[in-house]
């Protein structure tokens, strides 16, 4: 099940307001553009954008099968914001050509933008593509099955990084994109027990190095096969340039490296910002959803 994560307080940062307009850079499940499109009423549209072609045609079936939600507050039955079509723009893309895509579809003024950069629930329990270690599926971990950010078929996958890349460039990846303090002993043992095909073989191989810290290394394998880091800052550089004038930029981050990235980014650009420290949820959300523990909230203003 999809849960937004730090829901409220996007809210409170992005303050929507009527008919104002709103960039979703991660659509996934759709739970920010909802709240964001009922804040924004009677005519503010968001346009949602997903890299995964599972996830952006789930989440038109779901708009499309469930037109009227429940309100658990009143038990009366109301429109889903999300689901009114005229004011919602699906795109299956990636944020890296964030700019391409508002021309592309003629909009703005954009008030706001969103980036949430956590792996979406469902990636990790339903796609089969080898982002858990918990499960035994294929090492692939690509977002985008179908082509890349440039219209190219993206071959590079998990199993390609652990089979053929040689052993400064496997370890440089564990060391730089886990921050694994083991790097050079899981690398020696992943060289040394090739071919690896499943998650669990891999998981098998990191234990005989004796080492436990499964989550740094299928975060590295995972930010190398879809260049996340690099996206990153593609992507915000793009969402600064993008935005109107007194426009928020509102960043979720689940990692030591995104929100370094982050941080830095918003150092440097001309945004004011207004989180001096990053909003982390609070300890109802956590209990909630263990998932949202991590995360981290940065808000910027463009002047």
């Amino acid at each position: 099940m999809h849960i937004p994560v730090l829901k409220k307080e996007v809210l409170e940062m992005l303050d929507p307001k009527p008919n104002e307009n709103f960039i979703d850079c991660t659509i996934d499940g759709g739970g920010h553009s909802a709240a964001i499109l009922d804040k924004s009423k009677p005519e503010g549209k968001v346009l949602g954008i997903e890299i995964d072609e599972e996830i952006y045609l789930n989440l038109k079936k779901k708009i499309a099968e469930f037109p009227i939600s429940l309100d658990a507050r009143r038990r009366t039955p109301r429109r889903a914001a999300f689901q009114f079509p005229n004011r919602l723009i699906l795109v299956n893309d990636s944020y890296v050509n964030l700019k391409e895509i508002v021309k592309k579809n003629n909009f703005g003024p954009v008030n706001g933008i969103l980036f949430d950069l956590g792996m979406s629930s469902w990636h990790l329990d339903k796609s089969g593509r080898g982002f858990t270690f918990l499960k035994d599926e294929p090492l692939g971990m690509r977002y985008n099955t179908t082509q890349s950010a440039k219209g190219k078929t993206q071959n590079l996958t998990a199993e390609k990084i652990v089979n053929q890349y040689s052993y400064q460039d496997l370890e440089r990846i564990l060391r730089e994109y886990g921050e694994e303090r083991f790097s050079k002993k899981i690398a020696k043992n992943i060289i040394e027990n090739r071919p690896i095909k499943t998650t669990l073989e891999l998981v098998k191989i990191i234990k005989g190095a004796r080492v436990y810290s499964f989550s740094r290394i299928f975060q590295a394998l995972r930010i190398a096969v879809n260049q996340e880091l690099d996206s990153l800052e593609k992507g915000l550089k793009q969402a600064e340039e993008v935005l109107a004038p007194n426009g928020r930029l509102a960043v979720i981050s689940f990692h030591s490296l995104e929100d370094r990235i982050v941080k830095n980014f918003f150092k440097r650009s001309g945004l004011k910002i207004l989180t001096k420290k990053p909003i982390i949820p609070s300890k109802e959300e956590i209990k909630q959803n263990l998932r949202s523990r991590s995360s981290k909230l940065r808000v910027g203003i463009k002047q």
